[in-house]
Order: structure tokens, then C-alpha cells, then sequence
């Protein structure tokens, strides 16, 4: 067998295996996302926690008060919050629904709650919802299916048009991405996206990996404990084939976007994000 065949075969195999996989976890999650198409006329504006919004809130907030915008994780903790009254909110962390004692989660809990103004939140499908959102008179809540789809582009194109998952999840800009998309929006804006963790990641002299995330709102000392603690027993191979994984899925999500005419820009200057075209929010008008 030629070397040119044999990668052909390796590759038809690999992608048949990732298909085969795709689709018993497919299976054992048990149905689709909830998310509704809502058949939006503008654009969505996607803010990820990283440095870089900090500019983005001092110079563009009245942009993002009259814009449709997706805050994540704990931004809500942040008093920008309340001045910018974010349409959707996406949570993807299972930390978020196991761990009430954790004082962060409970602040984050108690932020949204207090919420004023009508907004969405997103979670997966097998978390439960905390229960003084059941009958909350401004917040609804919709279930995504946190489900990692991998094969051949057609089987990948379908069970995304399915909302049976999405490329695989390795951050909460994937879902929040792919919940965009299956809401309807043609164009979306990616801010706070810096994704620079590389330039921040060492090796102490006890060979622990140390990766400092940094956001644009500042980490108490419990938030930067119970980091430390997550990456204690993570191997440096480990937490750059995570990366890699979150870089492959961004540029299947450019693939699977451009199919279904929907345009995605990163706004994030000096992204390490390179699968989306680049454009500064301001000249989105």
C-alpha cells in the first residue's frame, strides 16, 4: 500500500471512529438542544471574560446596552453587569450547579437572580437549575445539549443543524458560539476572546503547571485557590492538547458557519483565535 493510500485509509478510519462515537453519545444523551430560533434581525454580540474587555466596556458601552450580547461564566459578579443588562447569559461549567458552597457561585447565584430586565440563560441539558430561578418573572431558561461532535463533515453538519451538539466543548465561547448560531443570528461579534493563556503558562520548580487566566474583572483569593487546585494534578501535555482542541473547534465553526451563510468576527485585538475573519466592533455598523 502507497503512503498516499494509507493515510486516506488512517483518515477514512479515524473519522469513521469519531462518527461512531459521535453518535452513541448522541444516542445516550437523549435528544437535542432547547434552544429557540428566534429569527433575529441584528447581530449578536459575544463577550468573553478575557483582558481585553475591560476596553471594550470603557469605550463601547452605550454600543453594548442597544446590542443583543451574551455574557458568560462570572461576569455577572462584575458590576458591569447591571449597566449593560445582557440579553442571553451562558453557563457551561457543571462547577456552577454542583458547587453552592463555593462563595463565588453563590455571589454569581445571587447576581442573577437580582437581575431586573428579561434574559435567558442557557445551561446543559443534564444540570439542574437552581430553584429560585423556576418561577424568576424576568429570567428564562433554555437547555443546550453539551454534547462534543466529531466525524465526517456531512454527519458533523447534520447533527449540528439537529442541535444534537456541537464541536467539542472545551470552554464556554464554543457553546455560546454554536447557541448564537442556533438562535438565529446571521452575524456575530466575538469580544473578550483573547485566548492568550500560552503567554501565561510555566512550570514552577516543583513541577506543577502554572496557567494564569487572566479576566477582565480581578479573581478574589478563593477564585484563585480553587484555580490553583484544578490545574494541581494537570500535565503540561494535558492542558496544550486542551487548547488545541478548543482551536480545532473555532475553526469547525468557521467551516459549518460559512456553510449556513452566518459570519462570525473576532473584535478581540491581538486574539490568538485564527479562525475568524477579524473586524473592530465600532466598524460593524
Amino acid at each position: 500500500m502507497s503512503d498516499s493510500l494509507a493515510d486516506k485509509t488512517s483518515l477514512f478510519l479515524s473519522k469513521l471512529g469519531a462518527t461512531t462515537k459521535s453518535l452513541v453519545k448522541t444516542a445516550l444523551a437523549g435528544g437535542r438542544s432547547k434552544v429557540k430560533n428566534r429569527h433575529p434581525a441584528g447581530r449578536l454580540i459575544i463577550m468573553g471574560n478575557g483582558p481585553s474587555l475591560r476596553k471594550n466596556l470603557d469605550e463601547n458601552l452605550g454600543l453594548l446596552r442597544h446590542c443583543d450580547t451574551v455574557a458568560v461564566n462570572f461576569a455577572a459578579n462584575a458590576p458591569d453587569f447591571n449597566e449593560i443588562k445582557p440579553k442571553y447569559y451562558v453557563l457551561a461549567d457543571p462547577h456552577f450547579f454542583k458547587s453552592e458552597n463555593d462563595p463565588n457561585v453563590q455571589l454569581l447565584i445571587r447576581n442573577i437572580i437580582a437581575s431586573t430586565w428579561h434574559m435567558t440563560l442557557f445551561i446543559p441539558k443534564n444540570c439542574t437549575i437552581w430553584p429560585s430561578l423556576e418561577k424568576h418573572p424576568y429570567i428564562s431558561v433554555e437547555f443546550f445539549n453539551f454534547n462534543g461532535i466529531e466525524g465526517f463533515e456531512c454527519f458533523e453538519n447534520i447533527a449540528f443543524d439537529m442541535k444534537w451538539g456541537m464541536p467539542r466543548p472545551r470552554n464556554v465561547l464554543i457553546p455560546s458560539i454554536m447557541i448564537g448560531i442556533w438562535m438565529g443570528y446571521k452575524e456575530i461579534y466575538l469580544i473578550g476572546a483573547d485566548h492568550t493563556w500560552t503567554r501565561t503558562l510555566s512550570v514552577d520548580e516543583t513541577n506543577h503547571v502554572v496557567s494564569v487566566q487572566p479576566h477582565f474583572y480581578k479573581e478574589n483569593e478563593h477564585e484563585k485557590s480553587r484555580i490553583t487546585s484544578t490545574y494541581n494534578n494537570i500535565r503540561m501535555h494535558d492542558i496544550l492538547e486542551s487548547f488545541s482542541v478548543a482551536f480545532k473547534s473555532y475553526h469547525t465553526i468557521q467551516r459549518y458557519a460559512s456553510l449556513r451563510g452566518i459570519k462570525i468576527f473576532n473584535s478581540t485585538p491581538e486574539s490568538f483565535i485564527d479562525a475568524f475573519e477579524r473586524r473592530p466592533l465600532l466598524s460593524s455598523h
